[in-house]
């Protein structure tokens, strides 16, 4: 198995719901985000790749046909140059709503000082090294993390080659999708998961938890 798609788009541009629309699409695994939590030893290879110890993409991802999130979507160089005949997925949103979404989910979050050694702990630590290593070291300002959001957009748009990039904004549906993989648009919705609501009831960061 190898990698189909190589999702360049950032946490809270609809990462989630891409996920579930890639799963159907290629009838195989998305990696994201959800794919670190509860375990440490994988969170330490992201962490170590963050601070230049890239692992073997190929034996790394050998069980997926898309990354979308972070962590892979920091790494969206080395992973399409590893795989040179994946399509790269960059999904986008406005910036401003972009800040207001992850400054109220995933930045809460790991503001947030866990128990020394504990699996969550291990998470977060990896995040910050991502953070700090490949967007911003100021990613809780909200002038300095739109910035890095930007720059890294521009980034990909202007160093992908026009035939392989898909430049998505949510709303789009399966069109974009569909079209690049050369696969038939399903007849159900397209999913919509992971509101900034339902991310804070996951988390806890509403009270609940």
């Amino acid at each position: 198995m190898t990698l189909q798609v190589v999702g360049a788009g950032l946490g809270r541009t609809g990462t989630m719901s891409l996920k579930l629309a890639l799963e159907q699409l290629l009838d195989g695994r998305c990696y994201h985000m959800v794919e670190v939590f509860g375990r440490p030893d994988v969170a330490e290879i992201w962490q170590r790749a963050a601070e230049g110890d890239m692992p073997d993409w190929s034996a790394f991802l050998e069980d997926y046909r898309a990354t979308v999130d972070w962590p892979a979507a920091a790494f969206w160089r080395e992973l399409s140059a590893a795989f040179p005949d994946a399509i790269v997925l960059l999904s986008s949103r406005d910036v401003d709503a972009w800040w207001t979404s992850a400054s109220n989910t995933i930045f809460e979050a790991i503001a947030r000082e866990q128990e020394p050694g504990t699996p969550v702990d291990t998470e977060r630590k990896m995040i910050l090294s991502l953070l700090h290593n490949r967007f911003t070291i100021n990613w809780d300002d909200a002038d300095a993390a739109k910035a890095a959001y930007l720059r890294h957009n521009e980034d990909v748009r202007a160093n992908t080659a026009p035939e392989r990039l898909v430049d998505y904004q949510p709303g789009d549906g399966w069109g974009p999708l569909c079209t690049a993989l050369g696969v038939p648009e399903p007849d159900a919705p397209f999913p919509h998961v992971n509101t900034t609501d339902e991310f804070r009831e996951m988390t806890g960061l509403d009270g609940s938890g």
